[in-house]
């Protein structure tokens, strides 16, 4: 038998749909949220190829002391090939020229520096971008003619005035490194000539220009089809470091980083240990 139902039955029924609705209408918000929810992984993984479709470009000029010549030179061809399309761009001088062209204002991305003296000159004049980082030492050996016709031992051979020396430059990092060793061993040495850079004793000797020069050890490694070195007690010699700095104004920040990250690690340190770089202290 049919029952008409009574106002209260009706306000229940109209309750119950009510909730319902709420319910669903709860699940579909539920459902949305979830979406979003999901949003990082896809934001990662465009992230990750926006960074890789990001990848470094243009031309990367480094200003680089002269003893580092063939050891960035085979760095900067490994880093050319393991970013395609860059192309790096090396000026190598005498540390201080270099640095007085860039506080001068020469257009450069990177600076490696034969000694810290001339990294603090760019850096008081606030031309670095960061703090400079240190990627190698490297010491003094004396260079002389292939075979060592001269017969020459030690540094104190050099103060006799019939051997022809040649050193760097006082304010050059290779000189300095010279006035410390000839101070160290205790002797007085009158050289022929003094260079703005040490390709250039490295020249003179080679040449036969002069019988023994100071240079770095790296330089006589990397010459040694065409002169012989004669080592120098560690008591006499003397230690620089090498730092290295992206600069302020650098045309590719992103180049300059990428270079600098590459001398710093493993591939950029073997090659510089190959040629008789020390590790940085």
């Amino acid at each position: 038998m049919g029952v008409n139902a009574g106002p209260g039955v009706r306000r229940r029924t109209l309750l119950a749909v009510v909730l319902a609705l709420v319910g669903l209408l709860a699940a579909g918000c539920s459902s949305s949220a979830s979406s979003p929810a999901a949003a990082p992984a896809s934001t990662a993984a465009a992230g990750g190829s926006a960074s890789a479709a990001q990848k470094v470009t243009g031309t990367v000029v480094v200003f680089a002391a002269t003893s580092l010549t063939k050891a960035f030179d085979k760095i900067g061809d490994q880093f050319e090939a393991a970013n395609p399309g860059v192309t790096v761009k090396f000026n190598y001088n005498g540390s201080s020229s270099l640095a007085t062209s860039i506080n001068q204002g020469a257009p450069a991305d990177v600076f490696a520096s034969a000694a810290p003296s001339n990294m603090k000159t760019v850096t008081d004049a606030g031309e670095a971008s960061g703090t400079p980082k240190d990627f190698a030492t490297n010491s003094g050996e004396i260079m002389v003619e292939k075979g060592n016709p001269k017969h020459i031992k030690s540094v104190s051979d050099l103060a006799n005035s019939a051997i022809k020396t040649v050193v760097c430059a006082p304010e050059v990092p290779c000189g300095q490194v010279a006035t410390a060793i000839f101070k160290n061993a205790g002797v007085t040495v009158k050289p022929v000539s003094q260079e703005t850079n040490v390709g250039g004793v490295v020249t003179k000797v080679t040449l036969g220009e002069a019988d023994a020069g100071i240079v770095y050890v790296t330089d006589v490694k990397a010459n040694e089809a065409k002169a012989t070195g004669v080592t120098i007690p560690a008591s006499q010699n003397d230690v620089t470091s090498y730092p290295i700095a992206q600069l302020k104004s650098a045309p590719n920040a992103a180049g300059a980083a990428a270079f600098i990250s590459y001398v710093l690690g493993p591939q950029g340190q073997a090659v510089l240990a190959s040629f008789g770089f020390a590790p940085p202290a």
